[in-house]
């Protein structure tokens, strides 16, 4: 069995305003709408644990990974364009990192499974791409560009048949990271 459940602990607040001003909202698990709590969110503090924020409610949407700090106007900080409507705790897991990753839609094409960081699929593979993958173990940032750049999405155990299924369409994975900062 996976280590992954075992500690959850997390806390991150967020505020309406730039510069921790304004209303704040506290959260320590997964918060599928924002929207109920506050009606704008511009900046945060991660005080424990690791977090995906979302720019659009149900996960779904631009994506960022935020561990431990402040974020006094994270729009600027992390690249997106719009408010913060969801987000998701990373659960801390201590164990073996598994991925197979596929070629193509509903695990099509090439596959090779991952047990470490790949910044480039295309020179350690020759797969030009990756739609579909199925995570066994451990927590995983994928991103669109090589060497860990561009838009990410956060995968964890489970199977991911169609990227274009969870809001990513048109979205090529070029590179993967495990998230070991909850460790």
């Amino acid at each position: 069995m996976s280590n992954s459940g075992m500690n959850m602990r997390g806390k991150i607040v967020f505020y309406e305003e730039k510069n921790f001003q304004g209303r704040s909202y506290e959260c320590m698990s997964d918060c599928s709408d924002m929207t109920s709590n506050l009606s704008r969110c511009h900046s945060c503090k991660v005080e424990s644990g690791c977090f995906m924020v979302y720019d659009r409610t149900n996960y779904m949407g631009n994506q960022s990974f935020m561990r431990r700090g402040e974020y006094s106007d994270y729009q600027s900080m992390m690249g997106m364009r719009d408010c913060i409507k969801s987000c998701r705790m990373v659960p801390m897991h201590c164990g073996q990192y598994r991925m197979k990753i596929y070629e193509r839609e509903n695990y099509g094409g090439q596959s090779y499974e991952l047990m470490d960081d790949c910044d480039n699929i295309m020179e350690r593979y020759r797969m030009n791409d990756c739609m579909s993958c199925q995570v066994m173990d451990g927590h995983w940032l994928m991103y669109e560009q090589p060497s860990f750049r561009g838009q990410m999405m956060y995968v964890r155990p489970g199977e991911y048949r169609s990227f274009k299924d969870m809001g990513m369409s048109g979205q090529k994975f070029m590179s993967m990271k495990r998230i070991v900062d909850s460790c």
